[in-house]
């Protein structure tokens, strides 16, 4: 990612009018922006280190050389109130992927029901800045959805299940994805209030539960977002 302008860059301190802002790197095999050039700016969001050598983290512009720490806490007034969460009983490999989307759309949350362990590669990085719970089954899912008043919503084709496309999704809610293959548990299906489907015209029985995570999210953020916040 090329950086943009100085003065989008810029945008957390405009009060430093002497600040030049960040450079972008010469080869185009270097992600990410160089060295801030000009005067440091004096906001403690800022990270000395990634100042003095340039951010290629996998970050909008408008958090370059942010600490970590400050871009969770800024994200935390943005992100909206649905959570993601996806069972792992077989250490599925797109949990990685789910993580990453759930960022993408600022999910309040996201929830690891099963295995502890999960395989982090596919969420590149933004775990570090997407808040993760871990739930032993089902049940203990579901009590947490009863205290924080969430509706919780299974996502699987499966019979008596409504279309996405047509069902209005609760705002507050979690929405509940299974195994790539096997799909929900009866567990999860059981727990569920409402259980959405993803309509499908082709011979594939299923389609690969990264995707489908990606296709819900995005059913809420149409349905309940104010796209005017975003990116």
């Amino acid at each position: 990612m090329n950086g943009r302008t100085t003065q989008e860059a810029t945008t957390p301190q405009e009060s430093s009018a002497e600040a030049v802002g960040p450079t972008e790197w010469t080869h185009r095999d270097e992600v990410g922006v160089g060295p801030w050039e000009g005067p440091w700016p004096t906001d403690d969001r800022y990270d000395p280190e990634l100042l003095e050598h340039g951010d290629r983290r996998n970050v909008v512009d408008f958090y370059r050389y942010w600490r970590r720490e400050a871009i969770v806490e800024h994200m935390d007034a943005r992100r909206h109130p649905f959570h993601v969460a996806i069972e792992n009983f077989q250490h599925d490999h797109n949990i990685g992927t789910v993580v990453r989307t759930a960022n993408a759309f600022a999910a309040k949350a996201v929830h690891i029901v099963g295995k502890r362990r999960w395989n982090r590669r596919g969420a590149m990085v933004t775990d570090r800045y997407q808040h993760l719970q871990h739930h032993a089954d089902v049940a203990g899912l579901v009590r947490f959805a009863d205290e924080h008043g969430l509706t919780v919503v299974a996502v699987d084709n499966v019979p008596g299940s409504e279309p996405v496309e047509t069902v209005r999704l609760p705002r507050e809610c979690v929405l509940l994805f299974g195994q790539e293959g096997p799909g929900l548990s009866e567990d999860a299906k059981r727990a569920a209030s409402l259980v959405v489907s993803i309509a499908q015209f082709g011979t594939t029985r299923s389609i690969n539960a990264g995707v489908a995570a990606g296709i819900v999210m995005h059913t809420w953020v149409r349905q309940h977002a104010d796209l005017s916040t975003a990116w």
